[in-house]
């Protein structure tokens, strides 16, 4: 019966305290116990807390009323108890041996605590990139299995992100590209008037947009964009237990989610960062017909002349290995989420921060490449 309060009697036998023990202890039943027991101890006279416990009266006992009535007579291991069933005393024994002393706590200065936290990180780290490093792995070879078989390629999976990442994606691409072709033409002109060389912009802005800035722009705006929404689609699917369901009929995650989306970004990124070199010479050529007299044939007739191709193609080159970076960090992150929608937010952050790391240190190793290959 759960409506059976507590009750607690300190008395002596032998000369020995002992607390008497009856009722229902359980958790539902404990609220306001330490008043109660307070007075009792009181009520008896006794002066200190009893060692021995009789709980053969007891009529329902849980955990936490075990843990209670431990408590009650000082938590030793040499508490004895005496019960009726023995399914309480097996409890009783259970809990005793669990009973531990709270683990003091830590105090360290702000340099301890900022050394640790920086191995924890780099720990952290490393076993990310162990675990990255496979997982690409893994999609090498489900992508070499599915060239020997190309009826594996789900081309309307592909064809659908496709639509998604590249055209979707054309107007943020665009306008931002193109303001930043503005910026640099203004900047450039403003610098090199100083020197009688504002006619330099020109080769600044198309320089710079197709080595570095389309690309580059590109490559984050997809990676905030693109490379989070794969993270929280496939996180969302974790936590709905629907790619667990994918394992236990047999499909493979890794195909039937992963690479379609690998290789649509891989693919559509190229195309990507085509439009926002596009964009951000037309953004340059607005700049200069403003501030230098320019026409748009001038324009483009200047760029013609003095930017080569191989500028075009060094951006062009890293497009696809941006865009296979993001895509695999993505879907990465997303099979990582474990339990609750809190996890899908946490690493859809983290797969934007990393994919954002990875590019830029992918920038710096092809910009050192290309100077030691001097194109």
């Amino acid at each position: 019966m759960s409506d059976v309060e507590p009750t607690i009697r300190y008395t002596m036998r032998a000369g020995k305290p002992v607390v008497e023990i009856g009722g229902n202890w359980t958790v539902l039943n404990l609220r306001g116990i330490r008043q109660k027991a307070a007075r009792a101890l009181a009520a008896a006279g006794t002066g200190r807390a009893a060692r021995m416990v009789d709980a053969s009266s007891v009529e329902r006992l849980d955990t936490a009323g075990a843990l209670e009535i431990l408590l009650l007579a000082g938590g030793g291991p040499d508490t004895e108890v005496t019960t009726r069933e023995k399914s309480h005393a097996d409890l009783f024994v259970v809990v005793q041996k669990n009973m531990c002393e709270a683990m003091p706590e830590r105090h360290m200065n702000w340099l301890a605590h900022w050394l640790e936290e920086i191995g924890r990180n780099a720990i952290e780290f490393y076993h990310q990139a162990v675990n990255l490093c496979a997982f690409f792995g893994e999609i090498l070879v489900v992508f070499v299995e599915a060239c020997l078989q190309p009826r594996r390629f789900r081309m309307n999976a592909v064809v659908r992100q496709m639509y998604e990442v590249w055209v979707r994606a054309l107007a943020i691409v665009g306008v931002l590209c193109f303001l930043i072709g503005v910026v640099i033409a203004y900047q450039g002109i403003q610098q090199l008037r100083r020197f009688g060389a504002e006619t330099l912009a020109v080769e600044a802005v198309a320089i710079s947009m197709f080595r570095e800035l389309g690309v580059l722009l590109t490559a984050i705006i997809v990676a905030g964009r693109s490379g989070s929404a794969f993270t929280a689609q496939i996180g969302t699917m974790q936590v709905n237990q629907e790619v667990d369901a994918m394992r236990t009929i047999g499909l493979n995650p890794i195909e039937w989610l992963v690479m379609p989306r690998i290789v649509a970004l891989a693919v559509s990124m190229p195309f990507l960062a085509f439009w926002g070199d596009m964009a951000g010479l037309l953004g340059g050529a607005v700049a200069c017909t403003i501030y230098l007299d320019f026409t748009f044939a001038q324009f483009f007739e200047q760029l013609r002349d003095t930017v080569g191709a191989w500028h075009f193609y060094t951006g062009m080159i890293k497009a696809p290995v941006f865009g296979l970076v993001i895509a695999t960090i993505g879907c990465f992150e997303g099979l990582q989420v474990r339990g609750s929608a809190e996890s899908v937010g946490q690493l859809t952050t983290r797969s934007v921060v990393e994919s954002i790391f990875c590019v830029i240190v992918l920038d710096a190793v092809f910009s050192i490449i290309f100077l030691l290959a001097d194109v």
